[in-house]
């Protein structure tokens, strides 16, 4: 005969024994949140001009801000999960805390994942106004009547660099404050300023104009060798005060701007570039600037190695870096030099 109470009695001791087990530490930990970097910043840091773009930043519903995975966030290999919160177009106040700002979304974000990298690209939407000089240049080139565009950004360069510094350093405290809330302290993650490459270059072959790169030649060697390098200078000196990290681009792309070869398909970044998709996503809204507003912007291979060159950088430890151009073609984090464009 089976005795059942025995039976009842051992299941019972079994039961009670596991409730004891779990209660004094058996049951499994929690998973840790997953380990993140993030992208906050403009049209470089989004992926302007490396195509594919994540469907609502396409101009749906005016929505122009061009988020692309080949963007360089996602080529940099810092962590599983890579977040770009970055847009076209935007300058430093959409960048800093608000509702719907790309600051509040990294606190948000910040509570959920494990942020071990912010990356931040912005200022070129600011005073330098880095996309009307270059329309200005275009503009010169097209109209015989006008002089070099450079000659009416020159005297006015450093003031307008000197009102953009501050308002970097004010986005740079927002990142700070806003992880502060969220419980990092100011060492627990690696914060990156990233300056910009040079789009453009005097050393162009012959009908540049024709080819997609409408300026003159020196409007393009000032910008290259004066203009980029004076922004990253002042963009190190932000992150100097503010104890981030600097990466200096603006020889990212030395050799392979917008018609520095025959074969456009091996350049870096975009000539001047129509994308009629624009219009599909965004319809009639698309009419104007969002038609072409990939132009002169790193293409999928510069974001695939300035990728690269943030993650070798990161991951020395160095305080300040810049992408050079190696022999094989690829870029390495070397000792900073802004100034060293000839």
């Amino acid at each position: 005969m089976i005795d059942f109470r025995s039976g009842l009695r051992v299941c019972v001791v079994f039961i009670v024994s596991g409730v004891v087990a779990a209660a004094v530490g058996g049951a499994p930990a929690a998973a840790d949140p997953p380990a993140a970097v993030v992208a906050l910043g403009d049209s470089t840091a989004s992926g302007e001009g490396a195509g594919d773009y994540e469907a609502g930043t396409r101009g749906e519903g005016g929505n122009f801000c061009h988020r692309s995975p080949a963007a360089y966030v996602h080529r940099s290999g810092l962590a599983p999960v890579s977040v770009n919160l970055a847009c076209s177009g935007a300058d430093t106040a959409a960048v800093r805390s608000g509702p719907g700002s790309q600051t509040a979304r990294l606190g948000d974000l910040a509570r959920e994942h494990r942020v071990t990298t912010v990356t931040l690209q912005v200022g070129s939407n600011d005073d330098v106004a880095l996309t009307a000089v270059l329309a200005g240049c275009i503009q010169a080139f097209v109209d015989p009547r006008q002089g070099p565009c450079r000659d009416a950004v020159v005297a006015g360069w450093p003031a307008r660099l000197a009102a953009t510094v501050p308002k970097v350093e004010a986005a740079v405290a927002d990142v700070r404050s806003v992880l502060r809330d969220a419980g990092y302290s100011d060492d627990g993650y690696v914060l990156v300023l990233l300056s910009y490459a040079s789009p453009v270059t005097e050393r162009m072959g012959r009908l540049h104009g024709a080819r997609g790169c409408p300026y003159h030649r020196a409007d393009a060697g000032w910008a290259r060798t004066v203009a980029l390098p004076d922004l990253s200078a002042a963009l190190a000196g932000v992150a100097a005060r503010s104890g981030a990290r600097f990466l200096d681009l603006s020889r990212a792309t030395e050799g392979r701007e917008a018609c520095s070869r025959d074969d456009p398909s091996v350049e870096w970044q975009r000539r001047l570039t129509v994308e009629p998709g624009a219009l599909r996503h965004g319809h009639l809204g698309a009419l104007g600037m969002p038609l072409v507003q990939e132009s002169f912007h790193p293409n999928a291979a510069g974001h695939a190695a300035i990728g690269r060159c943030l993650g070798e950088f990161v991951r020395s430890g160095a305080a300040a870096a810049s992408c050079l151009p190696t022999a094989d073609g690829t870029l390495s984090p070397g000792r900073p030099d802004p100034a060293a464009a000839s």
